[in-house]
């Protein structure tokens, strides 16, 4: 079989173009992809996780049911739960994940809270300029990439998107277009740029700050390593092009400056719309993240990091943030879904995991699930089960399943949990 049109939910670009074939109930190829994308369709079988429980020390595999008892039953007995995850996940089990919470009064976030946490903090506070990535196509002659490398962490952006693809008013591709760069170091993406500006550590709120000054027409001086002349310079090009975008990543969101960077970006933008279209998009890093933000909004009105330990959503990143919780040792049992938290948080939320009854929801073997009670091995959104997912840009796409699995689709597994816990 060939299925054309195929979303990739490997990254937030959520490329809608690949074409998978399958054979004898495997995917032979996909083409289109790039070469992690790739890799996760044809290696999709590999290191699949199995239905288990730890018992007197020991991990030990059991019926997927026994598994979904033990996981309501730990969920129900718990003080003060955690659900944690989503961002690998389709919509439909992001609603549910958020329906338990508010059934057994759990905090739930999502992996926004260690990325794009300061983003949202900074777009709740002042707005955002934004537009689809289809318009950036059409219309952008000006593409700033600020403390991101799409080269190597969104591989197909630069050909679809940002930098080489002809569109309706860039009819020349990238002849037509001006790429700054803008980072610490120099990367794939900087050879890619006609301009790469490299920014002292730590000091972009300063260089933002100066950006805007030059906007407003005031004479400023060297910033974050940054030459006057230089600056004077890019600002006369974000004034003059016919539609600048800038591309921001976790090297803005995670600097000393947080949201007050990420502010400083936002207001940018709106500055430069007094002069020009200018517009900002954050360089989202798993497939459906955003996804993951704008469910959690429909359904509590937050978008990461609420608690229904009341009976109703309160709001408080750093509060009821799964890495604060974790590493406080507040939480005395864990949720996560479609996310490996141990691989990536701080050694003390990693090791409050491992000492409370942790629950792993996940169609792969990660460092969670080896260090989890309870392990309920899932089906793979995007190929073994459809859905929707949303791009970076806010634009939600159709998954579509191209193979049968065995496995229940991480909805289904919510469900069950859902009823188990209610009866």
């Amino acid at each position: 079989m060939i299925y054309k049109n195929i979303v990739c939910t490997l990254c937030g670009c959520l490329c809608d173009d690949i074409e998978v074939v399958t054979e004898g109930g495997r995917v032979a190829d996909a083409k289109n992809a790039c070469e992690f994308s790739k890799s996760k369709f044809l290696n999709h079988a590999k290191n699949r996780a199995k239905p288990i429980i730890k018992k007197n020390g020991e991990l030990v595999e059991v019926p997927i049911e026994e598994a979904l008892d033990e996981a309501a039953e730990v969920l129900k007995k718990a003080d003060f739960p955690l659900i944690y995850g989503l961002s690998s996940t389709e919509t439909d089990a992001q609603r549910l994940a958020v329906e338990l919470a508010e059934l057994i009064g759990a905090s739930i976030d999502n992996t926004t809270s260690v990325c794009h946490g300061p983003t949202i903090l900074a777009t709740q506070d002042c707005g955002a300029a934004k537009c689809t990535l289809g318009e950036v196509k059409n219309r952008a002659d000006l593409v700033i990439f600020w403390g991101c490398n799409p080269a190597e962490a969104h591989i197909r952006h630069a050909t679809r998107y940002s930098i080489t693809p002809r569109g309706l008013y860039t009819e020349s591709g990238k002849r037509g277009r001006e790429i700054v760069y803008m980072d610490v170091r120099e990367t794939k993406t900087s050879k890619m740029a006609d301009i790469f500006v490299k920014v002292k550590p730590g000091q972009d709120y300063e260089l933002l700050s100066a950006f805007r000054a030059a906007v407003k027409g005031y004479d400023v001086g060297d910033a974050a390593g940054v030459p006057s002349e230089t600056i004077k310079r890019l600002v006369d090009k974000m004034k003059s092009c016919k539609f600048g975008v800038i591309f921001f990543g976790l090297g803005l969101t995670m600097t000393g400056g947080r949201h007050m960077s990420i502010n400083a970006a936002l207001r940018l933008v709106r500055d430069l719309n007094d002069h020009t279209k200018f517009t900002i998009i954050p360089m989202r890093g798993h497939g459906n993240v955003s996804g993951s933000n704008d469910v959690m909004t429909w359904c509590t009105g937050y978008p990461y990091a609420v608690n229904f330990s009341k009976g109703y959503p309160v709001y408080n990143p750093g509060e009821f943030s799964a890495v604060d919780i974790l590493a406080r040792g507040e939480c005395d049992a864990a949720l996560i879904i479609a996310s490996d938290p141990v691989a990536h948080f701080p050694a003390e939320a990693s090791k409050h995991l491992a000492r409370i009854p942790t629950i792993v929801i996940d169609p792969k073997v990660s460092l969670t699930s080896l260090i989890a009670k309870i392990v309920i091995p899932s089906a793979m959104a995007g190929i073994e089960c459809d859905g929707t997912a949303y791009r970076m840009d806010g634009i939600p796409l159709r998954l579509s399943k191209v193979i049968d699995s065995e496995f229940l689709p991480d909805r289904e597994i919510l469900k069950k949990i859902i009823e188990k816990v209610k009866a």
